[in-house]
């Protein structure tokens, strides 16, 4: 059965994949680590789109997680034609004061389960000639972050590994594209301890699909959510690198100094 398998699947994002895919006729395999949450979305969605959705609740950053889930939609006779790898989180502070087992844990999530899990359900698509794959890499990944070190560097890496099979499997009929959104109304601030920047430079969940859904359609090799980022990346390829480099850091500096006080106290 055709299905679009969808990780970081109950909330944001991947959740506002799932209701547009849904709404498109997709069947869907959704992912995340709270079963309660994929539970209620699956029925939600077999009711309202009449399609099939299933489930598999698990943390694919743990080792063994990817290829088991490759098995699993091997055994419920599942044909992922589109994957979507949303699944990932970021941090922010000063790094050598950061826990390094929580930034070591955004690189296994965000980067090697990804590649795996690419990996593994690119091969089918490649003997069918057919398929599609959305890496969600972020516009942080154009450039470093200072006090968002790691989690910058593991969406360049998706930007860039996406990029490249972009180009290797156009032969193949295949489609890869890297999506990079800007702020979004996600719990990613909540989770990183972050100030929400102002409304207007923020986007819906929903924007940011339907933004990746005409990109992929297209063919493009990677997509800027937002007329604002965009414009924010090209001027970043004219400015020396140094001087984003001490702008950003400002700005973060102050956010940073401001969450460690109130960690303090």
């Amino acid at each position: 059965m055709n299905t679009t398998l969808i990780t970081g699947a109950s909330s944001g994002i991947g959740e506002a994949f799932a209701h547009r895919l849904a709404a498109r006729g997709h069947n869907l395999l959704l992912v995340a680590r709270t079963e309660e949450k994929l539970i209620a979305l699956c029925n939600e969605l077999g009711r309202s789109a009449n399609i099939r959705a299933q489930f598999v609740a698990m943390d694919i950053a743990e080792k063994g997680a990817p290829r088991q889930l490759f098995e699993e939609a091997i055994k419920r006779d599942l044909q992922i034609d589109f994957l979507v790898n949303n699944a990932g989180f970021g941090s922010m502070g000063d790094f050598a004061k950061l826990d390094l087992d929580r930034e070591l844990g955004m690189i296994d999530l965000n980067v090697r389960a990804l590649v795996e899990l690419t990996y593994r359900f690119l091969q089918p698509m490649r003997e069918r000639k057919s398929g599609a794959i959305v890496n969600v890499a972020s516009t942080a990944g154009f450039q470093g972050v200072p006090f968002m070190a790691t989690y910058a560097a593991t969406k360049a890496f998706v930007l860039s590994f996406s990029e490249a099979l972009w180009e290797e499997n156009r032969p193949h009929g295949i489609k890869v594209m890297a999506l990079c959104p800007g702020v979004t109304q996600t719990g990613f601030f909540e989770a990183s301890q972050m100030d929400r920047p102002p409304a207007r430079l923020v986007q819906t969940p929903e924007e940011v699909v339907d933004t990746a859904l005409r990109a992929i359609k297209r063919g493009k090799s990677s997509v800027i959510c937002g007329w604002a980022n965009f414009l924010a990346v090209e001027a970043e390829r004219v400015v020396p690198r140094n001087f984003i480099l001490r702008a950003m850091g400002s700005v973060l500096r102050k956010h940073n100094r401001k969450r460690e006080m109130g960690d303090g106290g």
